[in-house]
């Protein structure tokens, strides 16, 4: 069975983040800027930015592989150029 992923808005993986580790330097700007580059796993639901916490966690330990994951970067689409 497929595992659902734990998708979170900025505040709710700042705030999961400063449990985990509560003297961490990560700040809301630095999650925001991973997010808006493509470097973490990100999906729009309306105007908000959902984040895959799973994602984050694994790319702020070093194992995560965006190329693999194929993330698209915010902003971008699927959709063939015409």
């Amino acid at each position: 069975m497929q595992k659902l992923a734990r998708m979170r808005t900025l505040d709710e993986c700042y705030k999961e983040i400063k449990q985990m580790d509560e003297s961490t330097a990560i700040s809301k700007y630095y999650i925001r800027q991973l997010a808006i580059s493509g470097k973490i796993p990100v999906v729009m639901c309306g105007k908000k930015r959902l984040i895959n916490l799973d994602g984050l966690i694994d790319y702020l330990s070093g194992t995560y592989n965006a190329a693999a994951a194929n993330v698209i970067p915010y902003g971008y689409t699927n959709r063939k150029e015409q």
